[in-house]
């Protein structure tokens, strides 16, 4: 902690698809990929674009790395590709982890069926359900889709695309 650096450098805004990012100059993503000693996967990033902060996660799509500027970071980013953005960037090393929903924890204290099979799933299977429920934004969704991911660890119902839970193999010693 305290060892991260900052880098400071200007970019043009480029799209792929309909999604708008910058491409880090090379010394810049050589030093971002060594301190995290990585060169896939996904790199928590934080920094600021145009003096707005943002934290963002560097990501390698189609063999480039590529940092994706959303209208967060800046306001109309896919009406401004071609602009010149100014972007400081450093490796986040804050943890990001999203709580469950109150909601949730008391639906799953209240089926222990459920919270068996729950537990047994797989990190980022539980992961994405703690994160569908936690951005669900009315009560009553938030009700519905809990409803639903407990029939789903039942095994009655789909629950964030899939048909059934894959619980994680324990392998014999």
């Amino acid at each position: 902690m305290g060892t991260n650096k900052t880098y400071n450098f200007k970019a043009e805004l480029d799209r792929i698809g309909i999604n708008p990012f910058v491409f880090l100059p090379a010394p810049v993503l050589e030093a971002l990929l060594q301190h995290e000693k990585k060169y896939k996967g996904k790199i928590p990033v934080k920094g600021s674009v145009n003096t707005i902060d943002y934290r963002q996660t560097l990501v390698k799509y189609s063999g480039e790395w590529r940092l994706y500027i959303n209208t967060s970071m800046l306001k109309n980013s896919p009406k401004r590709i071609g602009e010149l953005l100014d972007i400081h960037i450093e490796i986040d090393e804050e943890e990001r982890k999203i709580e469950a929903h109150p909601k949730l924890l008391t639906a799953l204290e209240e089926n222990p069926a459920a919270l068996e099979i729950f537990n047994q799933l797989r990190p980022s299977l539980r992961n994405e359900i703690i994160k569908y429920i936690s951005y669900l934004k009315t009560e009553q969704s938030v009700e519905k889709n809990i409803e639903k991911a407990i029939q789903f660890l039942l095994g009655n119902e789909r629950f964030v695309g899939r048909e059934k839970p894959e619980i994680k193999q324990i392998k014999n010693p």
